[in-house]
């Protein structure tokens, strides 16, 4: 079949939106799915970055949301022609950690969802010229039309919800939520600060104040730290002169988490020494660079680990945010602004100045 997707032929330049054919259709334990809308996240952009480890031209997109079309069959594929499903990051299912509920952790993480794919499957796509493009991007490369996935990457979620909008709960908010309510399992009276209010911070903040967690949220933005405020977090701003003892004292003598979203050193070594003994400090972004502690912030029980994917298994979680915003107590619909696929080169500009929190690219229907 063939339909429009967004390519990124070369770390420099543009996507361009252009036809692609998909050559094959679902095998067992894939379904194919007609996207109904697709976030972007800065994992998509930080492929221009990648140092070429992620091969181009793809078609890139890991937030798909939309309804199943086609099933491959097969027992590993519960999925439905008709059924509407998020489509969150790609597992091998059978390591010690995919069977141990921690999918996010699969030994094959990076080479299924950054790398290039599964070794044994060849490109799927081909552009109008016939020459293949790289594999499926996070199982899904979901700026399209439609994606080829495994089923074990979509969770079925009730037709009445606003799926164009859903694609998010997959990867960004999935995860600023995820380690707020799994990894650290906040609840009521707990303390948190959250460094960062993108699109992962505030997911974040919403995720601690549902759970009735007093947060405190640090960005340099005021609008973000606007948003930050209307989800129930104390804003502060990233530049206040002793902002770890300003965290401290809001916190009642130290935040017990605290949330990196930045890869800022000077931000984390302020989030170590806001937290009270015994807290832990969560890292989501990728560092870049060496970190380099100060003295002292890891006395008393302070400890510091990364977070991927909000330690979430993506059937459980996806559908209890959608319970949360159902009940008014997860409005992520709130940092969406949508964009047609056609202007994914505007969304990705606006993304990069902060003029968005969460873009969400839909598709327009001109499949054939």
């Amino acid at each position: 079949m063939r339909f429009q997707a967004a390519v990124l032929r070369s770390y420099d330049s543009p996507f361009t939106v252009e036809d692609v054919t998909l050559r094959t259709e679902p095998d067992d334990g894939e379904i194919l799915v007609e996207i109904a809308g697709a976030g972007m996240c800065r994992t998509d952009l930080a492929v221009r970055r990648s140092a070429g480890r992620s091969p181009l031209p793809a078609v890139l997109g890991h937030e798909g949301a939309g309804v199943v079309v086609r099933t491959g069959g097969g027992p590993d594929t519960a999925l439905d022609v008709g059924d509407h499903v998020v489509l969150s990051f790609d597992s091998c299912g059978h390591c010690r950690n995919c069977l141990g509920a921690a999918p996010a952790y699969c030994d094959s993480f990076a080479s299924l969802n950054l790398f290039g794919g599964r070794q044994e499957e060849p490109p799927r796509h081909t552009d109008a010229a016939g020459k293949a493009l790289a594999p499926r991007w996070f199982g899904q490369s979901s700026f399209a039309e439609y994606a080829l996935v495994p089923a074990r990457n979509a969770v079925r979620v009730d037709p009445a919800l606003p799926l164009e909008l859903l694609g998010p709960l997959g990867c960004g908010f999935l995860t600023g939520a995820g380690a707020v309510l799994n990894t650290f399992g906040a609840g009521p009276g707990d303390t948190l600060a959250v460094l960062g209010a993108g699109a992962v911070g505030l997911a974040a903040v919403m995720a601690a104040t549902a759970a009735g967690a007093l947060t405190v949220a640090v960005d340099r933005h005021p609008q973000r730290l606007a948003l930050a405020e209307r989800f129930g977090a104390i804003p502060l701003p990233a530049g206040t002169a002793g902002l770890p003892e300003r965290i401290r004292r809001l916190t009642g003598g130290g935040a017990q988490y605290a949330l990196d979203t930045t890869a800022s050193a000077p931000l984390i070594n302020t989030a170590l020494q806001a937290l009270r003994p015994t807290g832990s400090l969560g890292l989501v972004a990728r560092l870049h660079t060496a970190l380099s502690l100060e003295p002292g912030t890891l006395d008393r029980g302070r400890g510091i680990r990364h977070i991927c994917e909000g330690d979430a298994v993506p059937g459980l979680l996806i559908p209890r945010l959608t319970r949360l915003w159902q009940a008014g107590r997860f409005p992520f619909d709130q940092l969406i602004r949508t964009y047609p696929l056609a202007d994914i080169n505007e969304a990705e500009r606006d993304c990069d100045a902060g003029r968005v929190v969460k873009p969400v690219l839909l598709p327009e229907r001109k499949s054939r």
